[in-house]
């Protein structure tokens, strides 16, 4: 996956966050579920990722999970 800016759409840097230089801004990763849209949350285990939807109350597959850059909250 490309890490752009959804502003300005320059790549994202990481320093412990994604962060874009010409915006001086931070952004979050955030997945969103294939089937109903909801947030989802990110499980991390013996160094796999895995997405659980609240809302459908069962795990996603990471390749079906859609990815989004929304501006981090100060």
């Amino acid at each position: 996956m490309n890490n752009s800016c959804p502003r300005c759409k320059q790549e994202l840097e990481w320093d412990g966050h994604y962060y874009c230089k010409p915006c001086q801004c931070y952004f979050d990763k955030v997945g969103f579920c294939p089937d109903c849209a909801a947030a989802m949350e990110k499980l991390q285990a013996c160094g796999a990722a895995s997405y659980f939807c609240n809302q459908c109350n069962e795990l996603k597959s990471k390749s079906r999970v859609r990815f989004e850059f929304q501006r981090a909250k100060a």
